[in-house]
C-alpha cells in the first residue's frame, strides 16, 4: 500500500509547487534593465525609514513601506551625479508570498541597482533589478515603526547632497 501512495504524494507536490512558479514574472535581462531604467548606479545605503505601515487586504499583515537614502558611489547611467543622495522606495510583502516581488535596501550595503523615478525619488524597476552586492549590510533588521529610521554614519570624506 505504501507504495502507491509514495508515488501518488509525490506527484500531488510536484504539482502544488510548480503551479505557483508558474505566475512569476519572467526576470528582466540586462540589456533590458538597462534600456528601462532612469538610473543606474552603485549606492551605498545610508538609512532606511519606515514611512507607513498598512494592512495587507488579503492576509491582514502589517506591512511597512519604507525610503532608502542613498549615496551614488558610482552612476552608470542617468541624470544624477556621483555623490549624491536620493531615495529609494519599497514595501515589504506579506509573509509566504511566492516570489521575490520586493526589493530590500539595508543601511551599509553597497549594491548596484537599476532604478526608475526623477527628482531623486526613485524605484527599482523590477524584481531582479538589484545587482551585484559590493559590500554587505551593517543594519539588517528594518524599522516597523512609521518615523523609525535606521542607519549608519556618511563615510569621512564623503561628498554630500
Amino acid at each position: 500500500m505504501l507504495r502507491h501512495v509514495t508515488p501518488l504524494l509525490l506527484s500531488l507536490m510536484f504539482c502544488l509547487i510548480a503551479v505557483p512558479a508558474v505566475a512569476l514574472p519572467a526576470p528582466m535581462s540586462n540589456d533590458e534593465l538597462l534600456s528601462k531604467s532612469g538610473l543606474v548606479a552603485l549606492v551605498r545605503v545610508l538609512s532606511v525609514t519606515c514611512v507607513s505601515v498598512s494592512k495587507d487586504a488579503r492576509t491582514g499583515e502589517a506591512l511597512p513601506s519604507y525610503s532608502a537614502r542613498v549615496e551614488l558611489m558610482e552612476v552608470i547611467k542617468g541624470e544624477e551625479t556621483k555623490g549624491d543622495d536620493v531615495n529609494i522606495s519599497f514595501h515589504a510583502i506579506p509573509t509566504g508570498m511566492l516570489g521575490p516581488w520586493s526589493v530590500y535596501y539595508y543601511p551599509g550595503e553597497m549594491v548596484f541597482t537599476h532604478l526608475i523615478g526623477k527628482d531623486g525619488d526613485y524605484t527599482t524597476i523590477w524584481w531582479n533589478g538589484r545587482g551585484d552586492l559590493v559590500n554587505k549590510a551593517v543594519i539588517t533588521e528594518l524599522p516597523t515603526t512609521p518615523g523609525e529610521t535606521v542607519e549608519v554614519p556618511r563615510r569621512s570624506g564623503q561628498s554630500r547632497n
